[in-house]
């Protein structure tokens, strides 16, 4: 059983963390925009520094600069001070988290960093403040912790600032889908970025083609053997007539006085719904959703001749989803 108020706590926490974030887009100041010109002027890399839950930030953020366009890696600010500062070049931009702006191991970094520097911190006026080239207030009024001592609202600002400025730098760079992809190879997103409609299709031996004077018999001999659906009636050429599917099949023989004596041209369906190879899959999936009615295959045409198949299953079966 839930433990009682428990759904109250999580809503208030929740929230008070959006209510926070909402308080900083509203005092967004030149700083903010001066650190989206200096991320965007880094000659080198974006080095992102913190120490303890700031640091855990500070590592997402710079695994979300890298892979939006900007080249940028995590330093640990005690490390850093242990030989781990020679990683940082002149031409970087360090990117300094530090709420108090009083953790020794961040100002001395920001100190001793032979870069310019930007500091994230809830405290303008702070040593880490004054030690940085620019600061960024992101202060919160209160943490969501009930004792005001853990880091909650503090870092999910500092989360959501850094979101900001890695989107920021990444529409002022241009960078787009096809850029992304490049970055995001593996996994259910990088299918949807890389995946194309040719490299799931059916082709070759598995491709059934019919000519329409092939009998519905045959025909439905084909469709079974291959497991795929549908055929595809094809002329000269292999040049795209029309398409049977099994549930044109089934209206066939309900609905003719001689069903085994029928073709495939008699009963195919005329200017089927078509999908070229070099679409993205991901959206091919989309035309399968959004489609009037509805349908599992679509042949697939480039200059006017039957080239595949695409079928619902087998879109599904790529691990798009």
């Amino acid at each position: 059983m839930a433990e009682p108020g428990a759904i109250e706590r999580l809503r208030r926490v929740l929230v008070e963390e959006a209510a926070a974030i909402e308080r900083v887009a509203a005092r967004l100041d030149g700083a903010f925009s001066e650190a989206v010109d200096r991320l965007l002027g880094c000659g080198g890399r974006v080095v992102c520094c913190g120490l303890g839950k700031s640091g855990h930030v500070a590592a997402k953020a710079a695994a979300t600069f890298a892979s939006t366009g900007t080249p940028a890696f995590f330093l640990h600010a005690a490390e850093a001070l242990h030989g781990d500062l020679g990683m940082v070049g002149s031409t970087d931009v360090l990117v300094a988290y530090s709420y108090s702006g009083e953790t020794d191991e961040i100002v001395r970094v920001l100190q001793s960093a032979p870069a310019e520097s930007i500091v994230l911190t809830g405290r303008p006026g702070s040593s880490a403040a004054r030690a940085a080239g620019l600061a960024l207030d992101v202060a919160v009024d209160a943490e969501a912790c009930p004792n005001n001592l853990a880091p909650t609202t503090s870092t999910t600002v500092m989360l959501a600032v850094s979101d900001a400025l890695a989107v920021a730098v990444m529409e002022a760079r241009g960078f787009g889908p096809e850029d992304f992809a490049r970055f995001h190879p593996a996994g259910a997103l990088g299918r949807r970025l890389t995946l194309r409609v040719r490299d799931v299709m059916r082709q070759g031996e598995d491709l059934p083609l019919v000519p329409p004077s092939t009998p519905i018999l045959e025909t439905l001999q084909v469709v079974t053997r291959l497991g795929a659906g549908g055929a595809c009636v094809v002329g000269p050429d292999g040049v795209l007539l029309g398409f049977l599917s099994d549930g044109d099949i089934r209206r066939w023989f309900l609905r003719s006085p001689s069903p085994l004596e029928g073709t495939a041209g008699e009963a195919m369906t005329p200017s089927p719904t078509t999908v070229e190879p070099d679409l993205l899959a991901a959206e091919a999936l989309e035309a399968f959703q959004n489609f009037p009615r509805k349908i599992g295959e679509m042949p697939v045409v480039e200059r006017g001749a039957v080239v595949g198949l695409l079928t619902l299953k087998d879109l599904l079966r790529s691990g798009l989803l």
